[in-house]
């Protein structure tokens, strides 16, 4: 199928969406299921210092680009837009080794979400929890419930509000504690670790880059592919390092606050900015958990125009993101399945290293890179050259 004529008509896909849509994409799954309450940040670049930690998330950023340049550029080329399709092609029958970690893993963030829905709408407005965590999956299941329009609208829109608000935390942050952040910045600190903690990172949060496959779509050319996967690195940790660095005011001792974000915004003392600041978090949960669930409804999508040729209607979506909501952040946390995947989540991680990453940067490179029998008489192309093409 031709991505283009598919989904665009006659105008074709824009700029955005060839180019930034898949960043701002990728953004969303790392972001809400990651550091946007700055824990991440404490626990995985803190414990190298400030210049190590520094390091370690240009390498994720690195990571990030590669296998989302190579992962769209392999879904354009077997016009593969959900996973299930893209792992059939790159592991053939290990396709649902994949998919049965993809179904634990949607299981804990969707339970995690809930959550930190709960706890916020509980801090914002001294509510119950459950009606925090209820909002949140009813927001999911209605922006899941219209597909792909509705979710590449709120990828795009809640990324405007995101990088807005921490741009405007780091200008707040550095007018009150600039000069705690420089004179730390200079402070000795041990390096130690800063590669293990990137690559420990990036392995975390890869599995976005098959989460968004959907918005790969609209890419025109296998050139678009690489680029828009380069790009999708930094606009995925750009926040991160903004963020990052106003944490560097008060190390070492941030690294131990549960919820490094919430200390911070008490530090500023502006109570208007920090509830802006908690609604940026709920609009990233949401934008997280929609993009999960969206890629569940669209590899059941593709399965049912493959048998009977015709799409999931949008009441379908709305019914099995609402079952999948329930299921997740209830009856998991309830039977403590969450702790049980949660002591696991490293273990999920290699995994997804092991059938996602290894056999992309292997059998995937290879393909993309491999010429047809009536290119032989060409001359030979490198590996980068290969997969622009």
């Amino acid at each position: 199928m031709n991505p283009v004529s598919a989904t665009a008509g006659n105008a074709g896909p824009s700029w955005f969406q060839r180019f930034l849509l898949p960043g701002f994409a990728f953004k969303a799954v790392v972001i809400g299921g990651g550091y946007a309450t700055g824990r991440e940040l404490a626990e995985f670049f803190l414990p190298s210092g400030p210049w190590g930690g520094l390091a370690a998330m240009l390498l994720a950023t690195l990571l990030w680009s590669l296998i989302c340049a190579v992962t769209f550029a392999f879904a354009h080329k077997m016009g593969t837009f959900e996973y299930r399709s893209f792992f059939e092609k790159l592991l053939g029958p290990g396709w649902i080794a994949f998919e049965i970690g993809y179904v634990l893993f949607v299981t804990l963030i969707l339970a995690v979400f809930g959550a930190a829905a709960g706890a916020i709408g509980s801090a914002m407005f001294g509510l119950p929890p459950i009606i925090g965590t209820l909002f949140l999956a009813a927001s999911i299941a209605l922006f899941a419930t219209f597909g792909n329009a509705s979710v590449e609208r709120l990828f795009k829109y809640v990324s405007f509000l995101l990088y807005g608000v921490y741009a405007l935390f780091m200008v707040l942050a550095l007018s009150d504690f600039g000069d705690l952040i420089a004179t730390n910045f200079r402070i000795p600190a041990p390096s130690d670790g800063w590669a293990l903690g990137g690559l420990t990172y990036a392995s975390y949060n890869v599995i976005g880059a098959v989460v968004i496959l959907p918005v790969v779509r609209h890419m025109t050319s296998r050139r678009d592919a690489v680029i828009s996967g380069i790009v999708a690195g930094p606009l995925a940790m750009a926040p991160a390092i903004l963020f990052f660095i106003c944490m560097i005011a008060f190390y070492p001792a941030i690294m131990h606050e549960t919820l490094p974000s919430d200390f911070m915004l008490k530090q500023l003392e502006l109570p208007l900015f920090h509830l802006l600041f908690q609604a940026m978090i709920f609009a990233a949960l949401l934008e997280s958990g929609t993009g999960s669930v969206h890629a569940i409804n669209e590899r059941i999508d593709a399965a049912m125009r493959a048998r009977w040729h015709r799409p999931l209607s949008n009441r379908a979506r709305g019914i099995i993101a609402a079952g999948m909501l329930i299921g997740c952040m209830f009856v998991a946390d309830r039977f403590g399945l969450v702790a049980l995947i949660s002591s696991g989540y490293r273990a999920l991680a290699y995994i997804f290293l092991a059938i996602y990453v290894v056999p992309l940067l292997t059998i995937g490179v290879f393909r993309l890179i491999r010429r047809h029998p009536a290119e032989k008489k060409q001359a030979p192309q490198g590996v980068v050259e290969g997969i622009i093409s």
